[in-house]
């Protein structure tokens, strides 16, 4: 029985480390101008990034008793793990994975910072934040342009009762750093 498991464990890390390369770039620093901030890309997997967004971005005002009427900007850290499904596909289909062209999901957390606000006639103060999961789709060109939209569902907490609302980010901007490491497979 030890010898099947240890034979099992020994063509595990084989296929493990049969892996060469990486898909993604291994770091980008893209300037967003849609929810104006900057937004760091690194490669940490074959096929998958840790993208982390400092940004002045639109987001729905969980405090409000209609959220969805309310949109505002915010001050936000958006931290994402993503994960591109496709770049072989793309690649065996000769169409581009440059600065991470793919599609994506990941799971999403962000914490807004908006300061103290009256919402619906009360004072709230404090920052708030969601957690959840997203679907997203990015694509970049050899311009330096970059755009990437992500759609999911988080469950928002802060000085308010949590509930689970829609996410939406979308950023467009310019590359403004890169270490290009594409390779396919």
């Amino acid at each position: 029985m030890r010898r099947f498991l240890f034979i099992g464990l020994l063509f595990h890390c084989l296929g493990i480390t049969a892996q060469y390369g990486k898909n993604c770039e291994i770091r980008q620093m893209k300037l967003n101008l849609f929810s104006p901030g900057l937004e760091y890309e690194m490669g940490v997997g074959v096929n998958s990034t840790l993208d982390i967004r400092v940004a002045w971005q639109p987001a729905l005002e969980p405090a409000s008793s209609e959220p969805y009427n309310n949109l505002d900007f915010f001050p936000a850290i958006t931290t994402q793990y993503r994960y591109y499904h496709n770049f072989n596909g793309r690649y065996h289909r000769r169409r581009s994975i440059y600065g991470n062209s793919g599609n994506y999901i990941a799971p999403s957390a962000a914490l807004f910072s908006p300061g103290d606000r009256v919402v619906d006639g009360n004072l709230v103060e404090g920052v708030h934040g969601y957690g959840g999961l997203v679907y997203g789709i990015q694509r970049s060109y050899n311009s330096g342009l970059s755009f990437s939209i992500d759609a999911g569902a988080g469950y928002y907490v802060g000085p308010f009762k949590g509930a689970i609302l829609p996410v939406v980010n979308i950023s467009l901007g310019w590359i403004i750093s890169e270490k290009r490491w594409c390779v396919g497979l």
